[in-house]
């Protein structure tokens, strides 16, 4: 593996990873609502894939469900809109770290199997549009190999 293509460097080509130490320059969310631990590949103005690592662990899984943990499927979007945020702030480059993300819109909406603490959530993300600070997005929740979840949804990117 090439070390430079696994530092935080967006600009080193087309595809490259983001890791959590970059994640956390990059958008503004924190514990407990940060929802990708690190950016595999991502192709800049165009697609990105996100992992989210389930642990017992979250703080969710107290409540919903103790006797049967499940990860909330909403959170399961947010964490594609994480993914995708981190792929428009590589895209416009350092002016956009830290901006705020607000969803504007979530369609075809739909949770096909649920996701369990010590799953790995791959968030495929591809951007469908972009005019001006609003970007729209189709995404997908993927586990060992299966569809757990699907969206699209869009969202703007504001200044604090």
């Amino acid at each position: 593996m090439n070390m430079q293509t696994d530092k935080t460097s967006v600009a080193a080509g087309p595809a490259t990873a983001v890791d959590i130490r970059r994640i956390l320059q990059m958008i503004p969310h924190r514990y407990p609502m940060l929802m990708v631990d690190r950016v595999t590949e991502m192709k800049l103005d165009q697609s990105a894939v996100g992992i989210k690592n389930v642990s017992i662990n979250e703080p969710f899984f107290q409540g919903h469900f103790p006797s049967e943990p499940v990860m909330p499927g909403v959170l399961i979007v947010e964490a594609m809109a994480q993914t995708a945020a981190v792929l428009v702030v590589s895209t416009f480059g350092a002016e956009s770290e830290g901006k705020l993300v607000y969803f504007m819109s979530m369609d075809g909406v739909r949770f096909r199997r649920p996701v369990v603490p010590g799953d790995r959530l791959e968030l495929h993300v591809e951007k469908v549009q972009s005019r001006a600070n609003v970007w729209k997005f189709s995404g997908k929740a993927i586990v060992e190999g299966k569809v757990a979840a699907e969206a699209t949804f869009a969202a703007m990117i504001r200044d604090r």
